[in-house]
């Protein structure tokens, strides 16, 4: 692996363009990238599956080694094999623990969740157990008891559930221990994680991961015996002789007068200068002489791993791209090993699952974000990268099973199979069945995995600006020079390609699904139609909490993967205060601000990552009048009464925020957030100091169901499209419109249906200088947008996602129009309000006004995706039509 990284480096600048060695690397049979002028642009649709590659919403392609085994649960991320390697124990967002025969790989066994009381699921016949309401959702934590006759399971919603294994490894349901209360301040129960059982099989050792604390369990009765106090968010735990090692996501707990944010449901992690998490660590607790000790490691301190014969523990860093290598005897650090390819790349690693061979020679781990398991020599001082095996999307739990000499690994995204994913509960979730590679078999896997990477634009990203170069709409390369010197980045919410520009035939849309079509939204329509109409764009994330982690910074870490487990700690998307800001959940590379700011930028901040203090300082509006009607009067009428108002999520982002706007409160409509915008547009006109980049948040095209006292979805949708259109309207024709660049992109795709990927999305770009009347079919998504507007703005890369990204070349030319949009007038009325439910005559609709009016509608995604989708169908569809079921399939919702 060693040369093959030094080939790479050394020959790309001499003697191999990008696109050549892209070739070089790529497996035989494979469709590789387009030359290096075009930065890996294709046409190919994300998600579609050729020759058993899979094109992923984030440029990478999938194309795993082994074989790949379909599973029933979602985001499987805990696995573990039975100390005779005769069964494997697979565990994730789901309420059943899946049972593999290790020997052929073939599913056994679907086992239901125990309650608390002991054998409450009991066998029917077989294969077949009673279900518990218990669902088993695990961050990690899933051990054998040394006799291997127990299961123990972590249940992030305050339990520790127990199997029993009987003869011929026949897995059933035994008990639930529930755990004591973390108490902290917004939830009561306890997230255990990793869990540890002693050599005799009498003890566990569980993470109280919200607690952060070490808890010490009687076996037999789940009785706590012990706890210590270890660091922030603690994720793993090992056993080695008498000591116990802790992982800590967070790192050490916060001292007194340092820099601390907030870590999700009021808990604190230490933080750097961007309000990020800026360390992990390892808690040391010797249980014969009480002492402890914290070892400080990189950041997201998550896996750990014991060699065997307990010489060396290894903890995986997944925010920092590291493995600390920790010598028992003395508890210090002796080696930190870079999981990246070359130590100069940027972020993008992110090992979080280890396992070691059985000589203790070789380590596996889990580089989830290259969707690899990385392999490497293990002697400390001297431990080498030795090579990749690709894997599914992004691997996050390993296992060896030395009597087969092979991996089992979970993919914790999985591999869609079959055909393309038009919805995002759609995925098939797989584990990967690997047999130990031979040197010339893992240096055949190294090139696929590297080639799927497209990790020879990780070079061409670092080129030098060349000098005398004319401005380009987009430059080639950071530093060289381009036409904007303003960017606006709008982000809005939740919607599919074909729910909104479907009706388009320039577009590769299909009519029948467009629910919100040409008079709902005249402005995207007109947008797309007299600039650029994206019909290949994707969105890279799924919900709003890893969808604004991908808008804002271009990856998602292992904490947010991990987190879809129930969200136990936060729902870090912005917009609901401080207990769901979540300094763990933010790229430990930054956010985009961040990069801009750092390299001379000037930003403001229109509601992004902020929470609403929105207030009414008028006389009570009529009784049953819905806040969004008072609040729509009071601007049409300018009345005041209404205040708007946000405070940062981030504490880094309050010298950039508007303060006098919102971000997320579906009761605000966007029109108020385009008028503020609008006003401070003209302040800058006399003033001149437009900032060269802007982020504001449109997020009501969410809508809010048909619940009675809100707009009815179309109305919503009309709302958001017309703000859209004021503020691009309002920018070309003010006197920066011959330097400015607008993007607008959603967070997310989730509420909706498409006949292509369930990733697509809506994507504009306004300017003097992007193409007019065109369609622009090259694959796009949100890494790639980051891309572009670094490079307008003369910003390095955050990570290896958006320094391999394809920036959007094909959606400018370097003649400019400087004709300026105009706004559509809405079609639909804004005030077009959802009646009470006894006044709709349908039964079916009356049905879906008291259901809305029951739904967690004021918070984000947290309505069933699948009802809440027949809902705004039917809405806006009739019931006569029926629900598209092939493009919107069934599944488990995120």
């Amino acid at each position: 692996m060693v040369w093959l990284v030094k080939l790479v480096f050394k020959d790309l600048r001499t003697c191999l363009t990008a696109g050549a060695l892209l070739v070089w690397l790529a497996p035989a049979g494979a469709q590789t990238s387009a030359p290096p002028e075009n930065f890996g642009a294709t046409t190919e649709p994300a998600g579609i599956l050729t020759g058993g590659r899979l094109v992923t919403p984030v440029n990478q392609i999938l194309s795993p080694a082994g074989r790949q085994i379909e599973l029933s649960i979602a985001r499987p991320q805990a696995l573990a094999l039975s100390p005779d390697h005769k069964i494997v124990a697979v565990a994730g967002r789901a309420s059943e623990l899946v049972i593999l025969n290790a020997e052929t790989g073939v599913v056994t066994q679907h086992v239901a969740m125990p309650s608390a009381q002991t054998r409450a699921a009991t066998l029917m016949s077989p294969g077949l157990l009673m279900p518990d309401v218990h669902a088993g959702l695990s961050f990690t934590g899933l051990a054998f008891s040394p006799d291997g006759t127990r299961i123990y399971l972590s249940d992030v919603n305050g339990s520790v559930k127990v199997f029993e294994v009987g003869d011929e490894h026949w897995v059933a349901p035994l008990t639930s221990f529930d755990l004591p209360p973390a108490n902290v301040p917004d939830r009561k129960e306890e997230i255990p994680a990793g869990i540890a059982v002693s050599a005799d099989g009498k003890k566990l050792y569980v993470a109280f991961n919200l607690s952060n604390r070490l808890a010490e369990l009687e076996a037999a009765t789940g009785k706590v015996l012990r706890t210590w106090a270890v660091g922030v968010a603690p994720f793993d735990v090992v056993v080695a002789g008498s000591k116990i090692y802790v992982s800590d996501w967070g790192g050490r707990r916060p001292e007194s007068g340092g820099a601390t944010g907030p870590a999700g449901r009021g808990a604190v992690a230490r933080v750097d200068g961007h309000s990020i998490a800026s360390e992990g660590a390892v808690s040391v607790i010797d249980l014969k002489t009480g002492n402890q000790a914290d070892l400080v490691t990189g950041r997201h301190a998550c896996a750990l791993a014991l060699a065997p014969g307990g010489r060396y523990l290894v903890a995986a860093n997944a925010g920092s791209d590291t493995l600390s290598v920790i010598n028992t005897r003395t508890d210090e650090i002796v080696e930190t090993i870079c999981a990246r390819q070359n130590p100069g790349d940027p972020f993008g690693a992110q090992p979080n699952a280890l396992a070691f061979d059985a000589s203790g020679d070789t380590l596996y781990v889990c580089n989830g974000t290259q969707n690899a398991v990385a392999v490497f020599q293990l002697k400390p001082g001297a431990s080498k990268l030795r090579g990749l095996i690709p894997t599914g999307w992004f691997p996050g739990a390993v296992g060896f099973d030395p009597r087969r000499d092979r991996l089992w690994v979970a993919n914790i995204k999985g591999l869609a199979g079959g055909k393309p994913p038009y919805n995002d509960s759609q995925f098939r979730n797989t584990l990967s069945l690997i047999p130990v590679p031979s040197a010339k078999t893992l240096a055949e896997h190294t090139r696929t995995a590297l080639a799927n990477l497209r990790y020879p634009l990780l070079a061409q990203a670092r080129l030098p600006a060349r000098a005398q170069r004319p401005p380009q709409p987009v430059p080639e390369r950071v530093g060289e020079p381009s036409v904007f010197a303003h960017v606006l980045y709008i982000i809005k919410e939740n919607r599919t390609y074909d729910q909104v520009l479907g009706d388009m035939k320039t577009g590769n849309g299909d009519a029948s699904l467009c629910t919100f079509g040409r008079r709902v939204t005249p402005n995207e329509h007109k947008l797309a139609g007299e600039f650029v109409l994206l019909d290949n764009t994707y969105c890279s994330g799924m919900i709003s909490p890893d969808g604004h982690q991908w808008a804002d910074t271009g990856v998602a870490t292992d904490y947010i993967e991990r987190e879809f487990c129930g969200w136990p700690r936060s729902y870090p998307c912005g917009g609901f205060g401080k207990n769901n800001a979540d300094a763990l959940a933010y790229s430990p590379a930054g956010f985009i601000w961040n990069d801009a700011l750092e390299h001379g930028q000037t930003f403001r901040d229109y509601g992004e990552l902020c929470s609403p203090t929105t207030r009414w300082t008028g006389p009570p509006p009529p009784k049953g009048t819905g806040a969004w009607s008072v609040f729509y009067h009071d601007f049409l009428t300018g009345g005041g009464h209404m205040v708007l108002g946000c405070e940062p999520d981030v504490a880094s982002l309050r010298p950039y925020v508007d303060t006098n706007t919102v971000g997320w409160d579906l009761n605000v409509p966007d029109l108020c957030r385009a008028a503020e915008f609008i006003r401070e547009l003209k302040q800058f006109e006399q003033r001149g100091d437009f900032p060269n980049f802007m982020v504001l948040w449109l997020p009501n095209d969410h809508t809010s169901g048909t619940s009675f006292g809100a707009p009815t979805p179309a109305a919503q949708m009309a709302d958001n499209d017309l703000a859209l259109g004021q503020i691009v309207a309002a920018v070309s024709h003010s006197r920066f419109w011959t330097n400015t660049c607008i993007f607008a992109i959603e967070d997310d795709p989730q509420a909706g249906w498409d006949h292509v990927s369930s990733f697509r999305t809506t994507a504009y770009v306004a300017s003097p200088y992007t193409r007019r009347h065109a369609t622009v079919g090259t694959q796009y998504n949100q890494t790639g947008l980051l891309r572009t507007l670094e490079l307008i703005l003369g910003l390095p890369p955050m990570n290896q996602l958006d320094a391999t990204a394809t920036p959007m070349f094909d959606c400018f030319t370097n003649t400019p129009d400087f004709t300026p949009y105009t706004a559509a007038a809405n079609e639909v009325p804004l005030d077009e309000m959802n009646p009470e439910p006894k006044q709709l005559s349908d039964a079916q609709l009356r049905q879906d006004a008291r259901v809305s009016a029951r739904l967690p509608l004021a918070k984000a995604d947290q309505c069933p995706e699948d009802l809440f989708n027949r809902i705004l169908w039917r809405a806006t569809m009739g019931t006569s039509r029926p629900y598209p079921e092939w493009a919107a399939g069934r599944g488990d919702d995120d």
